[in-house]
Parts: structure tokens; C-alpha cells; sequence
């Protein structure tokens, strides 16, 4: 899982930088997977439960 989270950290440095560059601002989630199964239970169909709380 950890080499997971590198690419997905370094795919996130690299594009974040374009996004901004035409007028896309993305803020930081405050969700955080340790498993494969918590990101599962985090995309499972759920509209009455708020999954992401947010960082302001």
C-alpha cells in the first residue's frame, strides 16, 4: 500500500501544478485510507452519510 500512496503522492504533485495553471483549485482531502478495504467502504453508495468533512 505504501507504494501506493507514493505514486498517488507524486501524481498529485504533478498535477495539481497544471490544474491551477488554468483557474482549477482543488483542496486537500481530509479522507485517509490505510487499506484497500477502507477505500472500498468509502466509495460503497451511501447518500445519507457525508464522507468527506471538510478541512475549513
Amino acid at each position: 500500500m505504501a507504494h501506493l500512496n507514493a505514486k498517488l503522492s507524486r501524481a498529485n504533485q504533478e498535477v495539481r501544478p497544471l490544474l491551477e495553471a488554468h483557474g482549477h483549485h482543488i483542496t486537500a482531502s481530509t479522507a485517509r485510507f490505510r487499506t484497500p478495504a477502507d477505500i472500498a467502504t468509502f466509495l460503497a453508495p451511501n447518500p445519507t452519510q457525508s464522507k468527506i468533512k471538510k478541512a475549513c
